[in-house]
């Protein structure tokens, strides 16, 4: 497509109600509310829900059948603001809970709520502006490139509502099925959502697929050959890697594991060889991949930052309003600011040399984010891999610096922390950019929007991490903290001069082989660091896409209206399952189990039955588009 012929939903020169006080209060309660939940789901699992769809549905919910007010605009305000919260969290809990668990070891003191809420504010602030520059690059002239799923889902459903009729049904059928089924597998528990073998004759080596909705829809959405990047990915980790490992060092000791493979394997499967080896090399790719995809991606950054310096001073009065950004003077003053802020203040224990890191890869991993998450969705955007990415090299530098010890950790990890946040809301504001410019938004007014939203959620975090941490503590049964223990394994593996550095460099270079082969780096990468479970479940849904786009149609109009209609119906999918997402965690907050596993169960075989009709399913509503063409 050729963007100059693009237009969107709501014209460049037609003004509708957008930026206005209900948005900013509605959304700053959705933020804030989607921010506590998922901060329970991300340190229960490992993992979050994106918050973007579900703001959207619940913004069309209030503003056009409660109070009767019909501007597209303004509900997509409410969901940019309600999904900053959504990424914060996702930002913070990945790494922040390791300040807690030092201090419960007493290696340092417990961190207070306002050196959180600082913290958090610090790295959602940067999120935001260091995005504003590569706006024009990856979401206008590559549109049709880069898919960003949720955010073209989000503006798929915003649309269906805005026009009704036959739209906006299939999405709301895709929206309730996908409901219902996220309900029974993760409420009910009738099946289990993640189906998982191992394979007994090839030791080391597992399938499985995770069972859900959003998975499905972000594979259809993605299309075959990106999901085909990541299974690859995985194929390379779970029927090589790992088998290899388990192989070759069954007697061995390999740190980060404390027992030998072979004992490993045979208490945790699988999981613990992915969890103790397949994550480091996974980094390893990731980080890599990101050098790469950085270095291929300089002359366009050179090239916007050019365009935005050309226009220094001179104002936007000519611009069309779809063409606003936040003024590039003020997005380099502001952040050149924050980070002499965080190098003085006295609560955010980071040095000159770590507020320099925290600029420099803070916009690296901005752009990475970005880009990675037009690929392949912001739930699926592996920040916790850059993360880990961040706190080796951060490490490393305070230790070579002489900052070692209990500060030297709390230094590191404030800048994993900070660094983490900013790829979380970079990927989140790119996705919310994105349905902003296929529906017509006004860039600088969604910017804003996005800076009230961490604003909100960075005074709430705080609370949420203090009230979680004293009700179970981090590192519990309750609250595992998943990817914060990883972080934590980390900086504690470098300071003490135990680091698996031949496992992260084994990623780094078949990241370079995959270069060389033409292939491109990041998807294969992120297949290698996820789970094969979750890779599967994406797959499933690209071939879906594959089998409705190689059939025969009539005419192209006919082919085009099945697809579309595909799109639609799996964007409710994700709407749905994120919206039970956000209601499970809240439930699980509130102590209320509505578990039946114990009194019926479908077992694996169920889950795969039930999978493959909710496939079928998208086959149908394929149809349906085709049959109305």
């Amino acid at each position: 497509m050729d963007n100059n012929d693009f237009k969107p939903y709501v014209p460049a020169d037609k003004v509708v109600p957008e930026f206005t006080i209900f948005s900013v209060i509605l959304g700053a309660i959705l933020a804030v509310v989607f921010g506590g939940a998922n901060a329970y789901l991300g340190l229960r699992v490992g993992m979050t829900v994106s918050a973007s769809i579900p703001a959207a549905v619940i913004s069309m919910g209030v503003i056009r059948f409660i109070f009767k007010r019909d501007s597209i605009l303004e509900n997509n305000m409410v969901q940019t603001i309600g999904s900053a919260g959504e990424s914060l969290a996702a930002g913070a809990i990945f790494t922040m809970p390791a300040l807690f668990m030092w201090a419960a070891e007493g290696i340092t003191d417990m961190p207070s709520m306002l050196e959180i809420g600082v913290i958090a504010l610090c790295g959602g602030v940067l999120g935001v502006l260091m995005m504003i520059p590569l706006r024009s690059a990856l979401l206008v002239k590559e549109h049709g490139t880069l898919g960003y799923p949720e955010g073209t889902a989000c503006a798929e459903v915003l649309m269906a509502g805005e026009e009704g009729g036959a739209s906006a049904s299939t999405v709301f059928a895709g929206l309730g099925i996908a409901a219902v089924y996220k309900f029974i597998a993760d409420g009910l528990i009738l099946f289990p959502s993640e189906v998982d073998y191992t394979i007994d004759v090839y030791k080391g080596s597992g399938i499985g697929v995770d069972v859900l909705p959003a998975l499905a829809g972000v594979g259809y959405i993605c299309g075959p050959k990106v999901s085909s990047y990541m299974f690859a990915g995985s194929t390379i980790a779970w029927f090589v890697l790992m088998p290899l490992i388990a192989l070759f060092g069954s007697d061995l000791v390999i740190y980060p594991a404390e027992v030998s493979v072979a004992q490993l394997f045979a208490e945790s499967g699988t999981w613990g060889l992915w969890s103790k080896y397949i994550r480091y090399i996974g980094a390893g790719a990731l980080v890599a991949g990101g050098i790469i995809s950085l270095i291929k991606s300089l002359p366009m950054i050179v090239t916007t930052f050019a365009a935005a310096f050309k226009d220094y001073g001179k104002g936007q009065k000519s611009v069309l309003r779809t063409d606003q950004d936040i003024p590039m003077r003020n997005v380099i003053i502001i952040c050149l600011l924050i980070v002499v802020f965080m190098w003085l203040y006295p609560g955010i224990p980071v040095s000159l040399i770590g507020a320099v890191i925290i600029l420099i890869f803070g916009f690296f991993f901005a752009t990475v984010s970005a880009r990675m998450v037009g690929m392949i969705g912001s739930s699926n955007n592996p920040v916790s891999g850059m993360a880990i990415a961040t706190l080796l090299i951060a490490t490393l530098v305070l230790k070579a610096a002489g900052s070692t010890g209990g500060a030297g950790m709390v230094g590191a990890i404030a800048i994993g922390s900070v660094i983490c946040i900013i790829a979380a809301i970079a990927g989140d504001t790119s996705q919310d950019l994105k349905t902003g410019f296929l529906l017509g938004s006004t860039p600088k007014k969604q910017q804003y929007g996005e800076l009230i939203g961490v604003c909100v959620s960075a005074i709430a975090i705080g609370a949420i991490l203090y009230l979680l941490n004293a009700a179970w503590g981090f590192g519990s049964e309750q609250l595992g903290a998943p990817q914060a223990m990883m972080m934590k394994m980390v900086i504690e593996g470098v300071m003490g001069g135990q680091m698996p550095w031949a496992m992260v460099f084994t990623g780094v270079f078949l990241a370079v082989v995959i270069e060389i082969l033409g292939l491109p780096v990041l998807p294969v990468a992120i297949g290698i660091y996820l789970p094969i479970h979750l890779n599967a479940g994406i797959m499933l849904g690209g071939l879906v896409r594959l089998f409705v786009e190689k059939r025969k149609y009539r005419s192209e109009k006919e082919k085009e209206a099945s697809i579309q209609s595909g799109i639609l119906y799996t964007s409710g999918m994700i709407a749905g399952e994120g919206v039970v997402g956000i209601l499970l965690a809240v439930f699980a907050v509130a102590n209320l189990s509505f578990d039946i596993s114990g009194v019926i169960s479908l077992g694996n075989i169920g889950g795969l039955v039930c999978f493959a009709l909710l496939l079928c399913s998208i086959i149908f509503f394929c149809n349906k588009g085709r049959k109305s063409a």
